[in-house]
């Protein structure tokens, strides 16, 4: 226990000491700032009334030669088209056409009948999307329209259209909306943090095999130890900084938590429950390790330093497609499909796959029992292996070992 505290101890204080580490964490804490305080500078650039000053709305013409059509589907277009400022036109076509080309007005709708139109517009945009919503409000004008033409009014018809139809939702597991973004945070967080921090193990190993420091370490300390206390100090650096910079998005969002209002996103990712930033902890610290342990023992068996990125290669990949089935997941919606069920009880994917399931949907409590437990074994197990492939593999030099002497040799350690 003592050589594992001094491993640690000088591992982390690497860590902390380590000038693009403290950078990075510095760059991040700021760059959250300030996006936290978006809406207030974005307030000191607006007038005085709140809004900014853009200039008076586009006018929208609408030209029909039925003058009762006209007017209904300007009114329904001024509820539709509210950035437009709407206009009945009069005259010709060719009168409409040249009102558009000379600037007095953005587009037009010469109107045939109800159900029929011409869009004008002097240059179409990529992100024009009037015919559209146009072809939406159009299909209620003819209703309305068909409705006066069999006798009633125009009131009358406007009242059956426009019934307000009341409606509740009961959500009876997890609403899936609401819990998506602090899902999707943490799964991106854990997949950042693997990949850097697991790289920058296998390389530190790597390192220090290559100076051939590491014969005296591995003689004068357990493997176990100095495995250990290197992962659990890159697991503590990378919570450290995932601490410092979420710590601040919290303390600078609940400051200008009035200036966000009633912004759906953001207020969810901040309003985690207990339970469920509990989960997080636990699926968080188990899959960093797992994994950190694996990217350790791979680093011990590289010959060369520059041997790292294809001998972590296999790992990188088994993680970033346990992350990809995770995310085409929650995007469909269907979290709990065949393979989401699979990957919940393989350590390799679990903390990914069974932390959304446990966000997003209904999970029994013995399954997610059942998925820790097995988690917590196979990061024990998995940390003991690779504190033996550890041992072994640091003291191989020249060529790459092969996996079979490798195994070999951690059978008879």
């Amino acid at each position: 226990m003592k050589q594992f505290g001094k491993i640690l101890k000088f591992e982390l204080e690497g860590y902390l000491k380590n000038k693009v580490f403290v950078g990075i964490t510095v760059f991040l804490v700021i760059a959250i700032t300030i996006c936290m305080f978006i809406p207030n500078i974005a307030a000191l650039f607006q007038s005085d009334e709140g809004v900014a000053d853009f200039g008076e709305a586009p006018v929208m013409l609408v030209y029909a030669e039925d003058e009762q059509l006209a007017a209904l589907v300007k009114q329904y277009f001024e509820d539709a088209f509210t950035g437009y400022q709407i206009e009945t036109a009069s005259g010709t076509l060719d009168g409409l056409k040249e009102q558009i080309t000379n600037g007095g007005a953005a587009c037009a709708f010469a109107m045939d009948s109800a159900s029929s139109y011409t869009y004008y517009v002097n240059n179409l945009s990529m992100h024009d999307s009037n015919t559209m919503i146009a072809d939406t409000v159009l299909q209620e004008v003819y209703r309305v329209s068909a409705m006066v033409q069999s006798g009633m009014t125009p009131e009358q018809a406007g009242e059956i259209m426009s019934v307000q139809i009341e409606s509740r939702t009961a959500t009876l597991g997890k609403d899936q909306i609401q819990n998506f973004f602090y899902t999707y945070i943490m799964i991106f967080a854990l997949y950042m943090v693997i990949l850097l921090y697991g790289q920058m193990v296998a390389t530190n190993v790597a390192t220090e095999k290559s100076s051939r420091a590491m014969e005296v370490l591995i003689t004068s300390a357990k493997p176990a130890s100095m495995m250990f206390g290197k992962v659990l100090a890159s697991c503590i650096a990378g919570l450290v900084q995932l601490i410092a910079i979420f710590g601040t998005a919290l303390v600078f969002y609940n400051i200008n938590k009035d200036a966000w209002g009633d912004n759906g996103m953001i207020e969810s990712i901040f309003n985690i429950p207990v339970e469920l930033f509990g989960y997080m902890l636990i699926f968080f610290i188990l899959g960093f390790l797992i994994y950190a342990f694996l990217y350790g023992a791979i680093g011990s068996t590289a010959s060369k330093l520059e041997d790292i990125n294809t001998s972590v290669m296999p790992i990188t990949f088994l993680f970033i497609i346990g992350f990809m089935v995770v995310i085409f997941s929650m995007t469909s919606g269907s979290v709990d499909n065949t393979l989401m069920k699979v990957c919940s009880y393989i350590p390799f994917t679990s903390p990914m796959a069974m932390f959304t399931r446990i966000c997003m949907s209904t999970v029994a409590w013995y399954e997610t029992v059942i998925s820790i437990a097995i988690l917590i074994a196979s990061t024990v197990g998995i940390g003991l292996l690779a504190a033996k492939i550890y041992r072994v593999g640091v003291l191989l030099y020249g060529t790459t070992p092969k996996i079979g002497s490798i195994l070999k040799a951690v059978w008879k350690s």
